[in-house]
């Protein structure tokens, strides 16, 4: 062979794989919206779901995190930045977040996660067949507050006057949370007062309240805002010594009284399945939303015994977990 020719060839054979490179496709991109500050347990687990499916970031999926830090006004902003990315699906957790993003765009997909009906908030044209472009998940949040008021009034005999903390700020989550409670409470016989809280010294605040007013118990609404602030809400329910009701696992997890409802870890796991889903080629129109199915009740013993309460033995056989 030539000295010119082979030369040639090398080059050739050089330039092959960078060619081929270049043919590869590029990395799809998702974006993963949320209101609250960053919780690492729900990005966590929406990349265990995109596991789950196939897809592992950094190596054949790249995701863009945007998160409005509880400034809720500040969702639009970050969906359009999304939707300017050119993301291929949009993950959105709480009904202000998916609000955004359904504004935002009407072709990108979008999955999210919700605390009631998703046909009555306009997201979805009906369960079975979204029809549009979002689909997700429904944790029945709403729907569940006549279920925690009976285990806390179980946990506590007698209550009769029970404070609800909602988020203002928050406005869709607060209505959806005041229309499971109030008409629960009216059939139960109980007086509910609203307290609002949307930053950590409002919170501060309700708890003065509740030292000087002392109703029988607490029921925390779902709120990403308050999720976020589990440790600080669970740790001034023990300190003024107020028996408290969460809608999640977390909060009992870290010294928070009882919780029953749906995980939202793992509703954060099913987005990401759909996302990886969606990204293989699925439609949102066509996949069906997902209603929890599996509901936790967890007991921390422990803040039952600081609190002097007496949990029913057939209350600690019911629950899911009984943390010691």
């Amino acid at each position: 062979m030539k000295r010119r020719e082979f030369i040639t060839l090398l080059g050739g054979a050089a330039a092959w794989p960078l060619a081929a490179r270049a043919q590869q496709p590029a990395m799809p991109v998702v974006g993963f919206l949320h209101p609250s500050s960053p919780d690492p347990f729900r990005p966590r687990a929406f990349r265990q779901g995109l596991k789950d499916a196939g897809f592992i970031e950094g190596e054949n999926v790249a995701i863009e995190y945007r998160s409005a830090d509880d400034q809720i006004d500040r969702l639009p902003a970050l969906a359009t930045e999304l939707v300017q990315r050119r993301v291929a699906v949009i993950a959105t957790g709480s009904p202000p977040a998916v609000f955004a993003a359904k504004a935002a765009t009407t072709t990108i997909p979008i999955v999210f996660v919700v605390g009631e009906d998703p046909v009555r908030l306009g997201l979805v044209t009906s369960l079975a067949r979204p029809g549009g472009n979002l689909t997700g998940i429904n944790i029945f949040t709403s729907e569940l507050a006549a279920k925690r008021l009976e285990l806390l009034r179980e946990v506590v005999p007698g209550a009769t006057r029970i404070a609800v903390l909602v988020n203002p700020a928050n406005a869709t989550q607060t209505a959806s949370a005041l229309r499971g409670v109030e008409p629960a409470a009216r059939a139960m016989g109980l007086q509910i007062q609203v307290l609002n809280a949307s930053t950590n010294r409002e919170i501060d605040a309700v708890f003065a309240t509740l030292a000087s007013e002392r109703p029988d118990a607490l029921f925390v609404s779902n709120d990403a805002f308050f999720v976020d602030r589990r440790v600080q809400l669970a740790l001034l329910a023990v300190l003024h010594r107020v028996p408290a009701i969460y809608q999640d696992r977390l909060y009992a997890e870290v010294g928070g009284l009882i919780s029953y409802g749906a995980n939202i870890a793992d509703a954060f796991r099913h987005v990401g399945v759909y996302t990886g889903r969606i990204l293989k080629g699925a439609k949102p129109a066509d996949l069906p939303v997902v209603q929890s199915s599996k509901f936790e009740f967890v007991i921390n013993a422990s803040t039952a015994r600081m609190l002097g309460l007496t949990v029913p033995d057939k209350l600690l056989a019911a629950a899911d977990e009984v943390i010691e």
